[in-house]
């Protein structure tokens, strides 16, 4: 566990010391900010319904965006080899990397806690949701943390690594969109396979074990099959 925090800190400290940090939050408040602000005053409610529905689809963007250079870029210089001389495993380092990514889109959420705030100054909020779906958003984010991590670990290219990282969270933000596209009899399965149905559930302030199950079944699958990965390739 301790080299899998020391890992954490050093993955954590390199997102903010390169600029493609601070690029990748003010390009994200930008556009949810955008897609909140004008949902909120065009419908003139004290919701942040429009918020979070959103959400899971704009974050199928960023965060392969920061996840794609956590192994591609030392696959391809060669340093992760150096890496593995160090008295730590492969599981200490996808361990490691995965939680400053879930860390860093955490934190790309913190400003957007001043949107509630802003909504609790013109109407009654109702704050069962909000928590619920700031819940939701920490565990999507991590979802698709582990799922760019396992992008990165298949491909030296961070363009391919951000591509597919990006193709599959947003397949899993949105396919529970396009249920009518289905035929009936599997839309139940595809629906209960996708983050953007589980994420609504809990924004609605509904917190059931079986959405909670099902992202963590998604990370488990995606950092083990990151694990596996790597050591293929070492």
């Amino acid at each position: 566990m301790q080299q899998v925090i020391h890992i954490f800190k050093k993955e954590f400290k390199d997102y903010f010391i390169s600029p493609i940090a601070y690029i990748v939050i003010s390009i994200f408040l930008l556009v949810i900010g955008g897609l909140f602000f004008s949902s909120f005053f065009y419908n003139g409610q004290a919701s942040l319904r429009g918020f979070f529905i959103w959400l899971p689809i704009i974050m199928a963007f960023f965060v392969p965006a920061i996840t794609m250079r956590l192994f591609s870029e030392e696959i391809n210089i060669g340093s992760y080899e150096t890496l593995l001389t160090l008295p730590v495993t492969t599981l200490d380092v996808v361990l490691g990397k995965f939680a400053a990514a879930s860390a860093f889109a955490a934190a790309m959420l913190l400003p957007t806690l001043s949107y509630p705030i802003c909504i609790e100054m013109f109407g009654d909020l109702d704050w069962g949701p909000v928590i619920g779906g700031y819940v939701g958003a920490v565990l999507i984010g991590a979802t698709y943390s582990a799922v760019g991590l396992f992008a990165s670990a298949i491909t030296r290219n961070q363009i391919i690594a951000f591509i597919i990282g990006m193709v599959i969270c947003f397949a899993m933000g949105i396919i529970d969109k396009m249920l009518v596209f289905f035929p009936a009899v599997i839309v139940t399965i595809v629906e209960q396979l996708t983050a953007g149905f589980h994420f609504q559930n809990i924004s609605k302030g509904i917190i059931d074990l079986r959405d909670i199950v099902y992202f963590l079944s998604v990370i488990f699958i995606a950092l083990y099959s990151s694990r596996l990965t790597i050591e293929e390739k070492v």
